[in-house]
């Protein structure tokens, strides 16, 4: 019979402190997400110094709490999985240097994670995946088209220019004055309003690059402007036509893709994965393109430390690990 392997996850690229434990890549143990949200908002964003001095602060609470949740111990672990980068070096380093203290301490391989490898192995914590796919990675830091043939094989399509799409979707909230993090409630309020202001598509092109930053000026002019003629915007009706215009080149580009690819396995990965409008429209459009579309549920959407675990069991399938030399890199790139 084949040895279940369980991995440890560690996970820390910005302000959850999370850790989990998987077996077999699949299955799901435990997880512990520990997050900073309350403490962040005060600032109107995440504040990469205290982002890391709360990491110091809960790294051994949440391994304790880990344990006491899985009902196992250190030594049944079978290999250490932890995020490397790309993300804030301060609370990356957390991380790095807690696996591999644990590394140390019981002789476990070291694995390191590209955190975008994290993103996309959620969806096989939802069911196996099905090769070849695309995955459209949307996140705070990244928005990527990326071609897999096989486990742990990653070809970039196209990604942004510029501007992350969670990133935007943070700026516009903070110009219309909604409280961080913005972009859930952009989408909530998108569901709300009309199509009615004139906001570009952006970089609307046959490429498979996205740049998002245009938008978030127009945005931003639109408001000033108005607010210098002294009238009201409609925040509803500005957020349906903001989402609409990046939603429209996202799901174009990435229907584009796959039909050229010939690929019918579609994932949806990072946490603008979990955003409303756009799980809707891609849904809608690979139903009449008989593709297959899957997304994270809401809690692996955004980071956490499951998604690390579940990509370490497919890097350590393949040979993947590191020595004690193991460093955090604040931006890296996943395609070799």
């Amino acid at each position: 019979m084949k040895k279940d392997i369980y991995i440890l996850g560690i996970e820390t690229s910005c302000d959850e402190t999370s850790m989990s434990i998987i077996k077999n890549g699949t299955w799901e143990i435990a997880t512990v997400v520990l997050s900073q949200i309350d403490i962040h908002k005060n600032y109107g964003g995440v504040v990469p110094e205290i982002a890391s001095r709360n990491h110091i602060e809960n790294i051994t609470i949440v391994l304790e709490e880990l344990l006491t949740k899985s009902k196992m111990q250190i030594e049944d672990i079978t290999a250490i999985g932890v995020t490397y980068g790309p993300g804030l070096i301060g609370s990356l380093m957390i991380g790095v240097e807690a696996a591999k203290t644990i590394s140390l301490v019981t002789g476990k391989p070291l694995i390191p994670v590209h955190h975008i490898a994290g993103h996309i192995y959620a969806n096989n914590l939802e069911h196996r995946l099905t090769f070849p796919l695309i995955a459209l990675v949307v996140s705070g830091g990244h928005t990527e088209l990326i071609y897999m043939k096989e486990d742990y094989s990653f070809e970039k399509i196209g990604g942004t220019l510029d501007d992350a799409i969670g990133e935007c979707y943070d700026k516009v909230a903070k110009i219309i004055g909604l409280e961080y993090p913005g972009g859930p409630k952009v989408d909530k309020l998108a569901h709300l309003g009309k199509d009615t202001y004139d906001l570009p598509i952006p970089l609307n092109d046959k490429s498979y690059n996205f740049s998002f930053s245009g938008i978030k000026s127009a945005v931003i002019n639109l408001v000033h402007n108005e607010n210098q003629r002294g009238n009201q915007v409609n925040i509803e009706n500005l957020c349906t036509t903001f989402q609409n215009r990046v939603v429209t080149v996202l799901v174009k580009k990435t229907i584009s893709a796959l039909k050229e690819k010939n690929v019918h396995n579609l994932i949806v990965a990072g946490g603008v994965s979990a955003n409303k409008g756009l799980r809707e429209k891609l849904t809608e459009e690979c139903q009449k393109e008989n593709i297959e579309v899957s997304f994270p549920r809401i809690s692996y959407c955004t980071d956490n430390a499951a998604m690390i675990g579940a990509a370490a069991y497919y890097a350590y399938q393949k040979g993947i690990t590191s020595d004690l030399t193991l460093t955090a890199v604040a931006t890296d790139t996943l395609y070799k």
